[in-house]
């Protein structure tokens, strides 16, 4: 079982040689999203695109996140989310996709989360794509 803290290089790792292929990265993302991490009492993913102004700068953002909830013996502390977050330049076309779908374990099956997320064109545009940029980093929310 992963542990929180090395989530992030866990990560990192299964896609260290794949980082500017788009499918392999959401195929590394999609099997660490299978995987339970150590203290976590549910899967919970978000897909996520849209362009943003986050830099000064708009930007077209395609984004795979996996938000970890934190306790404290029973009680609630924070969340953190894993990114992992591509960038584009905002053409015409990808200036029309937005859009925000959360996944939660007691929801259902991940594999219907993930058919789902693959058949929007929110998701299959980008994918033909090549990204300026990826990122991947966790973070306190």
């Amino acid at each position: 079982m992963i542990k929180l803290g090395d989530t992030e290089n866990y990560l990192k790792n299964k896609i260290a040689e794949n980082s500017s292929d788009i499918t392999k990265v959401w195929e590394a993302f999609k099997s660490f999203g299978r995987e339970h991490v150590e203290g976590e009492e549910e899967i919970a993913l978000l897909f996520q695109c849209g362009v943003y102004d986050f830099t000064g700068e708009e930007l077209f953002y395609f984004h795979f996140v996996r938000q970890f909830t934190i306790y404290d013996d029973e009680e609630y502390s924070h969340m953190e989310q894993l990114h992992c977050e591509f960038v584009f330049e905002p053409t015409d076309d990808l200036r029309e996709l937005e859009t925000s779908q959360w996944y939660f374990e007691n929801d259902g099956d991940v594999e219907d989360f993930f058919i789902e997320i693959e058949n929007i064109e929110e998701f299959k545009v980008p994918m033909k794509r090549k990204p300026i940029r990826l990122s991947v980093y966790q973070e306190e929310v």
